[in-house]
């Protein structure tokens, strides 16, 4: 399964660059810390999609498919943090 052609794949890339972008304002503070960890959880929904497609059984696929769901609620918590702590709006 070529992972590029699909739709989740295509959007968790956008997410990724909203959230760099996003994230260029947090306080110089946050550098290794809030933001850092937003930038890694909004990547690590791309790589394991790529990788779960990479996966040549349905079962592994369906596993890091898996994955890229949690790091997406683990995501929406730091953004709800950096919200909280008025880095971002909650519009953004």
């Amino acid at each position: 399964m070529d992972y590029k052609k699909l739709d989740v794949w295509r959007e968790s890339r956008k997410l990724v660059n909203l959230v760099y972008e996003s994230t260029r304002t947090f306080p110089k503070s946050e550098k290794h810390g809030l933001a850092f960890q937003i930038r890694k959880s909004s990547v690590s929904v791309t790589a394991n999609i790529a990788e779960g497609c990479g996966r040549h059984t349905s079962k592994d696929t369906t596993r890091f498919l898996y994955m890229a769901r949690g790091s997406l609620f683990e995501l929406e918590t730091q953004l709800y943090l950096s919200i909280d702590q008025r880095y971002i709006s909650r519009e953004e």
